[in-house]
Order: structure tokens, then sequence, then C-alpha cells
């Protein structure tokens, strides 16, 4: 993986990038963690600029994106995480967890 820290806990679940099979590709996101209320998921925040040539002006906007989050990392609400996009995991869960930032 793109210069990870690997986390130090170990965890037995087959979705993590980690300590099982899933593989990570295509876009890594940094975000705040919003929601983490359900089982080994978490809803993390993203940032971003958009620019409206209507207007001439740049729009500061958000997203909110549904990802896995293994036990070995156990990220929580407040937490700055960095995702990954891995296979869909379900309906709505095409991201990873892949690191936790101090």
């Amino acid at each position: 993986m793109m210069s990870l820290k690997q986390p130090t806990r170990e965890c037995d679940d087959i979705n993590c990038p980690f300590h099982g099979t899933l593989s990570v590709r295509g876009r890594m996101m940094n975000g705040i963690v919003v929601t983490d209320r359900m089982q080994k998921s978490v809803v993390v925040s993203i940032e971003y600029v958009r620019y409206f040539p209507k207007y001439e002006r740049y729009a500061r906007m958000n997203s909110r994106i549904t990802a896995h989050n293994p036990p070995c990392i156990d990220a929580k609400r407040g937490d700055k995480v960095k995702i990954a996009e891995c296979r869909p995991l379900s309906k709505t869960k095409s991201f990873v967890v892949v690191e936790k930032e101090e």
C-alpha cells in the first residue's frame, strides 16, 4: 500500500485491507468521521471546493461517504481519517478506513 501506517492491533475481519483479503484501488481521501453508530461502518465527511462559472466564484461543499471501519483501526466520531476505494461491500459502502490521523 501507499505509505500507510500499519495498525498496532490485530483483527480477524475478512474485509480489512491489512489483515484480511480486501484490496484497495482508486481514490484516497481525507475526512472527518461524522457518525460511528453502525457496526463496522462510519460516515465520513469530505470537504471540497467547487467552481461556479456563472458567478465566477468558488463554493465550499461537503459529501458524506459511508466507509467500512475495521476493528483494528476503530475510528470514532471526530477522528480525522484517510479512506481508500475498494470493491462494493454493500449497497452504499465502497470505501474502507485505512488510517487514523492525529
